[in-house]
């Protein structure tokens, strides 16, 4: 199983996964045209992937998905509140109970629901029968259920999206302020690691800072508050980044 980003930040994610002859995308948070060039250079072609699958509803997650799947023919997994509120809705959907595992050829796939000012927010897990990767974006807080979910993983995907310091010292109104550190916000550096420290991670053998804030954090904040946690070499620790997301990592 191996796993890769095209881009992660607040203008737009994207994730691919692939397992034997499966290969899906998660979220599709760019225009049509982007996608298919960020997907290029990860060396795929729309035409080889089985599905997207849809974490939540707002634009950087999802403004691509309805005029992707048109266009080659995807279908697209999402839970029913999802569905309702993802614009232009119009293609193959198959929704998702979000307490329930399902399969997409050579993936097992495990959502879970996740504290988010969306309408029915969940991530995933995905497993090849052997290995595990954990995704965990978009989430204002941890729960018992989240980290009973991520325990174990053989790689994980985890945000980082603000420095606390710097997202009060920024220029962000006070409301925007609120939203982002709140509860149905998104995760800090420290919160991030917070989970990291609650898990099981012995098998660990990929882990990637996602969806930092460009405004309220950098690259070494989330790094050094992640391997801090591991007693690891912050060079070990990956970043996906808003412009050049992340090449194929293997886990074995």
């Amino acid at each position: 199983m191996r796993f890769a980003s095209l881009g992660s930040g607040s203008e737009g994610n994207a994730l691919l996964v692939s397992a034997g002859k499966t290969c899906v995308l998660m979220d599709c948070g760019f225009g049509l045209n982007e996608t298919v060039v960020r997907l290029a250079r990860l060396g795929v072609l729309p035409e080889q992937l089985s599905g997207i699958l849809v974490t939540h509803e707002h634009g950087d997650h999802a403004r691509g998905v309805a005029r992707f799947a048109r266009k080659f023919g995807l279908t697209v997994w999402l839970t029913h509140g999802t569905l309702r509120s993802v614009q232009g809705s119009e293609f193959p959907a198959q929704e998702v109970d979000p307490h329930a595992v399902f399969a997409i050829g050579d993936l097992e796939i495990t959502p879970y629901p996740v504290p988010h000012d969306a309408a029915e927010p969940v991530q995933f897990v995905f497993g090849d029968g052997q290995r595990r990767l954990g995704v965990l974006t978009d989430a204002g807080c941890s729960t018992p259920h989240i980290e009973n979910t991520l325990n174990g993983c053989d790689a994980l995907v985890l945000e980082c999206n603000h420095d606390r310091e710097m997202l009060l010292r920024g220029q962000y109104p006070a409301s925007l302020k609120q939203r982002v550190g709140g509860r149905l916000g998104h995760l800090s550096n420290d919160q991030a690691a917070d989970i990291l420290g609650r898990i099981e991670t012995r098998n660990l053998q990929h882990l990637v800072a996602a969806h930092l804030s460009a405004q309220n954090n950098q690259p070494p904040l989330a790094v050094a508050a992640l391997s801090q946690v591991l007693g690891c070499n912050a060079d070990w620790i990956g970043v996906a980044t808003q412009a050049e997301g992340l090449d194929w990592r293997e886990i074995v």
